[in-house]
């Protein structure tokens, strides 16, 4: 080694020790010199995924630093950190989520409850990992019968499980890369395989894992290396193989984000005297420099990284896993985020979990014609149907009709009950509903006796696992003089209701005679939401607002 190699890995100044690593002063090891009366600590929350490996690396940097530093590791998922961050919670120096698309979702949910985006410092990735398909390892031979692809996923040939994408950055990745290859002409592909993937959502990685191997055909989860390294390591009785998908595939980034606790801890900080030193005599290392020393930490600590299953932030770097691939494979970052945040939007819309009563209008008024020249109830066939095929299997569906005395004295017939979708029979039985519905039109509207009725039948069956709502269509405005008046009507929802068990009652007016006002009274009063399609051509539209607008409310933009 040269002298002045020599001198760039370490350096001494006049009577005080610093030492020097890659050219850079380390205030770590000249606290560990000078030794320390109290040890500074330092707060790091990390995804789980790479939690335990940063622990490692904490605790080899404490132990350099002779105790002078405590460091400490809390694993958290990364979609709760940013849920906790954008309220103003969170009492750390550093995040290391497992994705860049999470700080996009901290800075929508700080919009969202009118908070003020936390202040952050987004440096370069620590680490990486690609997206993989796992597949337990009794079923990797079958599945190598055919390449693994994106491709075999949108047509439907490869059974695949979905980790819920609201919580796992790397199914939020896996839909990026399934909508990159689908055709950009046919919106339904795309839309198509999301509904077949939200049939049954796992809510973690773990529980889809140990779905693999229980069903008559092999199955994929859509997970990432480390998950799978992970998995391994545990000794599973069923251990796990990564695919690498044939038609390329995205890579998570591990980026580390500097919170602003650490400035304002240095701000705090007492003043130093012309000497250097604190007004104590103590030496200064202040929170960022520690900050700094243990990100230079991290960033050199490629071997315990790669122990853990990742690649270097670039990808490069080789594994000695079991179940995983030596080299990874070529990757691009899932770095859109706006991207996969209007996917995850499409998403909810598509997976909503939701128990649902639909009423419907079948007034004679239902039979005149629109400006297309389509009847009002062909253009609601139309736009029921689209919104039918949009729906998850787990969505809880029944259907109503109503007019004036349509059973006896009562405003309103059922026609469906509510039950799942995922029963095809049930679902056979709306859609024929829903083909009836020209066939049963007459009366006038008896739009408020019907309200309270549904909202009734919604509250006696109440499922506190879903959201509970009634969807209300009219093309009208009361015409019951019989029934309760609307101030009546508002009277019994607000004493029915309960905030432990919300029935939101969404209502869309459809066509130039509905009554906008009333509509808007029931809904607030109901915490749902009024919409009003003027034109037939915004029906379908409004259906779809009004369904993925409910986690919103009575707030959404």
């Amino acid at each position: 080694m040269s002298i002045i190699g020599a001198v760039a890995v370490v350096g001494v100044v006049g009577s005080g020790v610093f030492l020097w690593v890659g050219g850079h002063l380390d205030p770590l090891l000249a606290n560990a010199e000078a030794g320390c009366s109290e040890p500074q600590q330092l707060v790091v929350v990390a995804d789980r995924s790479i939690a335990p490996a940063l622990a490692d690396i904490a605790d080899t940097f404490d132990r350099k630093s002779g105790e002078c530093v405590t460091t400490e590791i809390t694993a958290q998922d990364a979609a709760d950190t940013a849920a906790v961050l954008a309220s103003g919670g969170v009492d750390a120096d550093v995040w290391v989520p497992d994705s860049s698309v999470w700080l996009d979702r901290m800075n929508a949910t700080a919009t969202s409850l009118g908070q003020t985006a936390p202040e952050i410092d987004a440096r370069a990735s620590i680490a990486s990992t690609p997206i993989v398909f796992a597949a337990a390892a009794t079923d990797a031979t079958a599945l190598a019968s055919e390449p693994v692809s994106w491709s075999r996923v949108l047509g439907g040939a490869l059974p695949t499980i979905l980790p819920d994408p609201e919580a796992s950055a790397a199914s939020l990745a896996g839909l990026l890369a399934l909508r990159a290859r689908s055709s950009a002409e046919d919106p339904r592909q795309f839309a198509g395989a999301m509904i077949a993937l939200g049939k049954s959502i796992p809510a973690s990685t773990s529980a889809a894992f140990s779905a693999l191997g229980a069903g008559d055909t092999p199955s994929v989860v859509i997970t990432t290396e480390a998950q799978v390294a992970a998995y391994n390591g545990d000794s599973p009785a069923e251990p796990l193989v990564a695919a690498y998908p044939a038609d390329g595939t995205l890579a998570l980034d591990y980026p580390f984000v500097r919170l602003a606790t650490a400035d304002a801890a240095d701000a705090a900080e007492a003043p130093a005297d012309d000497s250097g030193e604190s007004a104590d005599g103590e030496g200064v290392t202040t929170k960022a420099e520690l900050l700094d020393a243990f990100e230079a930490a991290v960033r050199d600590s490629a071997k315990p990284l790669a122990k853990a299953g990742f690649r270097a932030a670039d990808g490069s770097g080789s594994l000695d896993l079991p179940g995983v691939g030596t080299e990874g494979p070529a990757t691009q970052p899932a770095a859109d985020a706006a991207t996969q945040l209007e996917i995850l939007r499409a998403w909810g819309v598509l997976t909503l979990r939701s128990r649902m009563l639909a009423v419907i209008d079948v007034s004679g008024s239902m039979e005149e014609p629109a400006e297309n020249g389509l009847r009002r109830i062909d253009i609601f066939q139309q736009a029921a149907l689209g919104a039918m095929q949009k729906f998850s299997g787990e969505v809880e569906l029944g259907v109503w009709v109503f007019s004036t005395a349509r059973n006896g004295e009562l405003d309103y017939e059922d026609l469906a009950p509510i039950a799942p979708l995922a029963d095809a029979a049930h679902t056979q039985q709306i859609a024929g509903v829903i083909q009836s519905l020209p066939a049963r039109l007459g009366g006038a509207t008896g739009l408020y006796d019907t309200t309270l009725a549904a909202v009734q039948r919604v509250r006696e069956t109440y499922d506190p696992e879903k959201v509970n709502s009634v969807l209300l269509i009219t093309d009208g405005r009361n015409e019951d003089e019989n029934g309760i008046a609307l101030d009546a009507l508002l009277a019994e929802l607000k004493k029915m209701d309960d905030p432990t068990k919300p029935v939101p009652v969404i209502m869309v007016g459809f066509g130039p005679d509905t009554d906008l006002a009333a509509m808007q009274q029931i809904a607030q009063v109901t915490q749902g939401a009024a919409y009003s399609a003027s034109k037939p051509e915004d029906l379908g539209v409004v259906l779809v607002d009004a369904l993925s607008q409910r986690s919103c409310r009575p707030n959404c933009g």
